[in-house]
């Protein structure tokens, strides 16, 4: 018994030399060189608040003053008004159309209809019609994110907006379409921070604009980052944890609004509505990819001018400029988010 344990020991002991010394010498050269593979940046950094995909929201302003609303194009007189509130229903959504490490393609769409409720509007014809139908903006869009290699990358935006006051269909006309735009080159330096500088055509600010813009988001640690695209906005955001963020910042938003206006030098007006939101978000996971989120802050007035002319920028070309109050709002919507 003696002997056969032994042999079966030095049986074993050979066995196990050979293996080492098959591993030894294997050649791994022959799956090829990995450093070869080209790599490209992604889109986010690390804790970045969560990507909206579909979203439907409710929006309430509180009441505020509408000044110096013109009774008619040759008339010197003005009409003061008191706005009790602004209901808005807000609907987006971004679809991915490709989504490859080597480029992300969106389209979507979006839908805003604010509801001014004026007080005895009367039969002043502006505040009439602002009072009696939706200030409505109901657009397409498209982004294009293309990381050229681990370092660099470009972001492609554009959109197109039918917005205005309509009264029916027939209202919407070729003058009502904005067209906005955005190209910016940029840099991700590691998984913590992304910087990029570019230029854009928008309406945010109301009034038609070719400005640069600025993109910065950078995680700071695993609580603190901020996410900036000035000018049209900027958050610096608190990560409670990665289902759970809140966000101290700004959003610069608005657009140019037909108005079908008879009794106005051309039949029709231009709203230039642009608006300034200090505000603060609460962004909460629910379940999966659901999430719900919460805002409040001012809504500031930064331009309320009405035009005679498409895109008017001069003094001859303004029918009336009013100074609007600036009321509290609160912002809250239901959203599926990507991963």
């Amino acid at each position: 018994m003696q002997k056969i344990l032994l042999i079966f020991s030095l049986l074993f002991s050979i066995c196990a030399i050979a293996q080492e010394d098959t591993t030894e010498v294997f050649d791994y050269s022959k799956f090829g060189d990995a450093e070869g593979v080209k790599r490209y940046c992604t889109q986010k950094v690390l804790n970045q608040t969560p990507q909206k995909i579909i979203s439907v929201g409710y929006e309430y302003h509180g009441g505020f003053t509408l000044p110096g609303v013109k009774l008619g194009p040759l008339l010197p007189a003005f009409q003061d008004f008191q706005v009790n509130q602004v209901s808005a229903l807000r609907v987006q959504a971004n679809i991915p159309v490709i989504s490859t490490n080597k480029i992300i393609w969106q389209l979507g769409t979006n839908y805003w209809a604010s509801r001014y409720s004026i007080e005895n509007a009367g039969s002043n014809a502006f505040a009439s019609k602002l009072n009696s139908n939706a200030m409505t903006s109901l657009g397409i869009n498209t982004t294009i994110f293309k990381p050229l290699n681990e370092k660099n990358f470009l972001i492609f935006q554009a959109s197109a907006d039918y917005n205005g006051v309509f009264q029916q269909f027939s209202d919407v006309k070729g003058k009502a379409l904005t067209i906005s735009g955005t190209a910016i080159y940029g840099w991700k330096t590691s998984e913590k921070n992304m910087i990029g500088t570019g230029i854009s055509r928008t309406y945010r600010a109301g009034q038609l604009l070719h400005i640069p813009v600025f993109l910065w988001n950078k995680t700071f640690n695993d609580r603190w980052g901020m996410e900036l695209l000035l000018p049209a906005r900027g958050h610096l955001r608190y990560n409670f944890s990665t289902s759970n963020i809140l966000q101290f910042g700004f959003e610069l938003e608005g657009n140019q609004f037909l108005m079908n206006l008879p009794n106005s030098s051309n039949g029709s007006v231009f709203i230039q509505r642009g608006e300034l939101k200090p505000r603060i978000i609460w962004d909460k996971k629910i379940s999966g990819f659901i999430w719900l989120s919460a805002q409040a802050g001012l809504r500031y007035n930064w331009r309320f001018d009405v035009m005679n002319e498409y895109n008017g920028k001069n003094n001859n070309q303004l029918y009336f400029s009013s100074n609007l109050g600036n009321p509290l709002f609160f912002n809250i919507s239901l959203n599926f988010v990507s991963p």
